[in-house]
C-alpha cells in the first residue's frame, strides 16, 4: 500500500475520521456564514422601518392644513 492510500485509509479508521473532518467544516462554514445573513436580515428590517416611519411622517405632515 503507498504512503498515500495508507494515510487515506487511517489505519482502518478512515469511515470515523472523515465524517468527522467533514463535519467540523461544516460546522465551521456554517459558524462563519451565519453572522453575514443575520447581518443582512438585520439591515433589511431597519431599511424597512425607517421606510414605513419615514412614510408615517410624511403623512402625518401632508395632512396637517397649513396655518
Amino acid at each position: 500500500m503507498s504512503a498515500l492510500s495508507h494515510f487515506f485509509a487511517m489505519g482502518g479508521y478512515a469511515g470515523y475520521v472523515w465524517p468527522a473532518y467533514a463535519v467540523f467544516f461544516a460546522v465551521l462554514i456554517a459558524d462563519s456564514v451565519a453572522p453575514r445573513l443575520r447581518r443582512r436580515r438585520i439591515l433589511r428590517d431597519l431599511r424597512g422601518r425607517l421606510a414605513r416611519q419615514t412614510a408615517r411622517e410624511r403623512r402625518s405632515t401632508s395632512s396637517t392644513p397649513a396655518p
